[in-house]
């Protein structure tokens, strides 16, 4: 970030920096704050791509979700690449526009990721499979080699989680209880309500 602020005279880039350290600072527990100093800093630095990519993401998790694609998609066209192509296909589901996500699912960027990138996007497409009532193929999407193994930390634990979560709206609570279990044991942060989830498909 700093090389990239290189471009801005110095006082500039200093009070770019400060409103971009108070984005992170701020992202978790005040969003709408986070998202005040983004806007800050990409009205003082609004050519350089880090700053509108932070804009981007500080106004998704502020649930501003036109202007977190239309951020995000300044900074891919600054930058280049793939970007964050899971959070803009989970901007078009918040938009109501699910089919669009699977549009940025099936495109020559999505290619371009691997890894936990490429999970993250595969979780959001199957979530707009669901959300078009797709919840077979929600299912079939999700079944990659990401399943394979004991995993575990968020990342895993997501994964088998949206996968238990498409297997029971698709009928099949039995496999979803399953793979509840199995996001529970690898969540070792507690970011998802995977035990929650198994108490409900047990019973008392």
């Amino acid at each position: 970030m700093r090389r990239d602020l290189l471009s801005l005279d110095k006082t500039n880039a200093e009070t770019v920096a400060r409103h971009l350290v108070m984005t992170s600072r701020l992202i978790a527990d005040d969003p709408a704050a986070a998202l005040a100093h983004a806007r800050a800093a990409r009205g003082r630095a609004g050519r350089i791509a880090v700053v509108r990519e932070t804009a981007g993401i500080a106004a998704y998790h502020a649930g501003e979700w036109a202007e977190a694609l239309s951020e995000l998609r300044a900074a891919r066209r600054m930058a280049g690449g793939p970007g964050l192509l899971s959070v803009m296909a989970d901007c078009e589901r918040g938009l109501g526009r699910p089919e669009r996500a699977i549009e940025l699912g099936r495109s020559d960027e999505a290619r371009m990721l691997t890894g936990d990138d490429a999970a993250e996007l595969r979780i959001v497409v199957a979530g707009a499979r669901m959300d078009m009532g797709q919840y077979d193929q929600a299912v079939v999407t999700l079944q990659t080699a990401d399943l394979d193994g004991d995993r575990d930390g968020s990342a895993a634990a997501r994964y088998y989680y949206a996968y238990a979560d498409a297997l029971v709206a698709a009928g099949r609570a039995e496999d979803g209880l399953q793979w509840f279990l199995r996001a529970a044991a690898a969540d070792t942060d507690g970011e998802t309500d995977a035990e929650d989830r198994v108490d409900e498909l047990t019973g008392p």
